[in-house]
């Protein structure tokens, strides 16, 4: 299950304004799961010149919060650079009624220089390790979702959909492969136009277990996407709505809310996550 969540929240910023034009993105969505109302997601993007900041709340609802509590709370920042978010820190709380998680990673430069998950994971002995090579160049799960316009294109052109986000969560490396399906309207509160409605693929790199059946369902999952709506001004693409079919049912996040402040003051963000920086001093890189 974790698998299939973190590829719901994976899947989608760019323009560079002046400090004095910082402006906050919010985002609601309501997520289900084989058409049953599973939850709602909460989302805040503060962006100031380079810089952004981001955090958000998940909660079940109905019999899913009964059977197990589920919640959690995330948050990144980082910088606004090239066509990749450069993120410097990302945490994540997810609780249960059972037993909750955090995962803290701090990055440099696309490097991981730093990672905490408490508790440990439990060793398998078919997780495919994760070697060096594979904390370097990558991006956050949270930040994986600012999508930075190609600058020659104009914001719904289909060559938007065209790239591969490399993600690290923490435990597991992997790519999500994005193209070019089709292009749609949606009308939900507070956005009305064209979104790029963009395929996704999984390709897991290391971190993950390999003789699980859901990996090799996700592996060969050729029924998941992206739908991408556009913002004037930053030139920023964001999603309205993550769709992912899993092996119980199509998982579904789609946006109930939508809302652009052009006087949007920095976000504290949920959890305080390794300084990127301070790992580095300390010789953590790994």
């Amino acid at each position: 299950m974790r698998l299939i969540a973190s590829a719901i929240v994976t899947l989608a910023f760019a323009g560079i304004g002046s400090l004095a034009q910082a402006q906050t993105l919010k985002v609601s969505y309501d997520i289900s799961l084989a058409g049953l109302p599973l939850g709602k997601a909460d989302l805040s993007s503060n962006f100031a010149g380079s810089k952004y900041e981001m955090e958000g709340k998940a909660k079940l609802t109905g019999l899913a919060m009964i059977l197990t509590g589920g919640r959690g709370e995330a948050s990144a920042s980082g910088t606004l650079a090239g066509t990749t978010p450069q993120s410097t820190n990302f945490a994540v709380l997810s609780k249960t009624s059972d037993n909750q998680r955090t995962v803290r990673i701090g990055l440099k430069s696309g490097r991981v220089a730093k990672v905490e998950i408490d508790p440990p994971l439990e060793p398998k002995p078919d997780r495919v390790p994760v070697k060096a090579a594979d904390k370097r160049g990558v991006v956050d799960p949270m930040s994986a979702l600012l999508m930075p316009a190609l600058e020659a294109k104009s914001l719904t052109d289909p060559a938007n959909c065209e790239r591969t986000i490399p993600v690290f969560d923490g435990a597991s490396r992997l790519d999500v492969v994005l193209s070019y399906g089709e292009t749609k309207k949606v009308d939900v509160p507070g956005y009305s136009g064209p979104v790029l409605v963009c395929n996704a693929r999984y390709v897991p790199i290391s971190g993950h277990r390999s003789e699980r059946p859901a990996t090799k369902f996700m592996q060969d999952n050729k029924d998941m996407s992206v739908w991408l709506a556009p913002v004037e001004g930053p030139r920023l693409l964001f999603p309205v709505k993550v769709s992912v079919r899993t092996m119980i049912g199509m998982g579904e996040m789609q946006a109930s809310a939508w809302s652009l402040e052009g006087d949007g003051k920095a976000a504290v963000p949920t959890r305080k996550a390794v300084r990127a920086d301070d790992a580095i001093q300390a010789g953590a890189v790994q």
